[in-house]
């Protein structure tokens, strides 16, 4: 009996992977270097809760509005490559035969083979022959502009929230020092999931995630208690 040959690939994750990571990545790092700068400041906790929320609800927008914008400018060359395509197949049908048989050549078929592989595909589905191979376009990598909002917002609520919560509850004296570790915390977390899930090594993901974050947070938390020594 032949066993079924399993493989799981990781292409069918990347776009609401990027998104998800991405939006996380901010709303913990932008709401807790928010926090540590205002609390550098000396600012009252309840001033200190005001501006987490204010950062979590404006960085949620934009970065829906961000990743929608950008995605759907991806979407829209798409859509104005597989018109160009559609007329050229129209037009010039041995032309665009030359051509994919020409790719399948350079793929390391043989000229023979590479055009009998170019006209039975073509026959079969033309378009989506010259989509996939030519134009370098699948249904995993389809851009998909308002899933990636979505998906950046959420994930973006999410990370902010932890920061936000955890200055609700802690005691102003430690409000600093917590918020501080528990971001790096997640942010480490985070970034070696993320590599996990994306083939890479955990421990690297990891510590280019927690370091950007260090240097975010150190920066923003100067800035505040620069202006506080000012005020």
């Amino acid at each position: 009996m032949a066993r079924r040959h399993l493989e799981h690939h990781r292409t069918g994750s990347i776009g609401w992977l990027r998104a998800v990571v991405l939006g996380a990545n901010d709303g913990i790092v932008s709401t807790a270097s928010l926090v540590l700068g205002v609390a550098a400041s000396n600012a009252t906790k309840e001033n200190i809760l005001i501006a987490g929320g204010a950062g979590l609800v404006a960085g949620a927008m934009s970065m829906a509005a961000g990743e929608y914008v950008s995605v759907y400018s991806q979407a829209d060359t798409e859509k104005a490559e597989l018109e160009k395509e559609r007329e050229e197949l129209k037009l010039d049908p041995e032309g665009e035969h030359r051509e994919l048989a020409g790719i399948y050549v350079k793929r390391g078929l043989t000229p023979e083979l590479a055009k009998q592989v170019a006209q039975q595909l073509m026959s079969f589905d033309a378009e989506g022959a010259h989509v996939r191979d030519e134009l370098g376009i699948t249904e995993t990598s389809a851009a998909r502009p308002l899933q990636a909002a979505l998906a950046s917002a959420a994930s973006f609520a999410v990370g902010a929230a932890v920061p936000l919560l955890i200055s609700a509850v802690i005691p102003h004296g430690a409000l600093i020092v917590s918020v501080a570790a528990s971001a790096l915390v997640l942010l480490a977390v985070l970034g070696g999931v993320a590599a996990k899930v994306g083939g890479a090594s955990p421990v690297r993901g990891s510590l280019r995630v927690a370091f950007w974050g260090a240097l975010a947070m150190g920066l923003t938390a100067g800035v505040g208690k620069l202006v506080g020594v000012a005020v």
